[in-house]
C-alpha cells in the first residue's frame, strides 16, 4: 500500500497476545478490517508485551513477544504489526492515530479508562467490540488445555 493509499485508508487498530494464531484470531482480524465499511483499510496489530501478558493473564506466553510479532507479520493479515507499550497503550495509539479501535469480546479490562484517557489527550476514536468466533472452541486458554495451541 502506497503512502497516499495509506492516508486515504480507514486506520483500524487491534490489540492482543496472539500466542499462536488460530481461526478465532483470523476471524478477529478479518472482522476488524471489515469495520472500514467497504473503504480501503489499514490494519495495525499491537502485540502485547510479555511483561503485560504475565500481569494480565498470570502466566508467561508460550511464544515470546518477538516471535508472536513475527507470526502475525508472516500471516499477512495485518498491514502493520507493532509491540504494545510497556505501561499503557496511549503513546502508540497517539502515534498511530487510528480511526477505529477494535476490541475482542474478552478484552474487558482494556476499555475501563481508554475512552476517558484518549479524550483527555484530544483523541476522538471510535471503539468497537467485536463478536466472538466459536468462543467455546477458539480461545487460547481452552486450546492450551487440549494441547492444540
Amino acid at each position: 500500500m502506497s503512502t497516499r493509499q495509506q492516508k486515504d485508508a480507514v486506520k483500524i487498530m487491534v490489540f492482543g497476545t496472539f500466542d499462536g494464531l488460530h481461526l478465532g484470531h483470523v476471524n478477529f482480524l478479518k472482522q476488524a478490517r471489515d469495520l472500514s465499511g467497504g473503504k480501503s483499510s489499514f490494519l495495525i496489530v499491537s502485540i502485547a508485551r510479555d511483561k503485560n501478558v504475565i500481569k494480565i493473564k498470570g502466566k508467561r506466553p508460550i511464544l515470546g513477544e518477538k516471535k508472536r510479532m513475527a507470526l502475525v507479520k508472516k500471516s499477512n493479515l495485518a498491514d502493520k504489526v507493532v509491540l504494545s507499550g510497556v505501561k499503557n497503550h496511549l503513546p502508540h495509539i497517539i502515534k498511530e492515530r487510528p480511526d477505529i479501535i477494535a476490541l475482542g469480546y474478552d478484552q474487558k479490562d482494556y476499555i475501563k479508562n481508554l475512552k476517558k484517557n484518549l479524550k483527555n489527550k484530544g483523541i476522538i476514536v471510535k471503539i468497537v467490540r467485536l463478536k466472538p468466533y466459536k468462543q467455546k472452541v477458539y480461545k487460547n486458554s481452552l486450546l492450551k488445555e487440549k494441547g492444540q495451541s
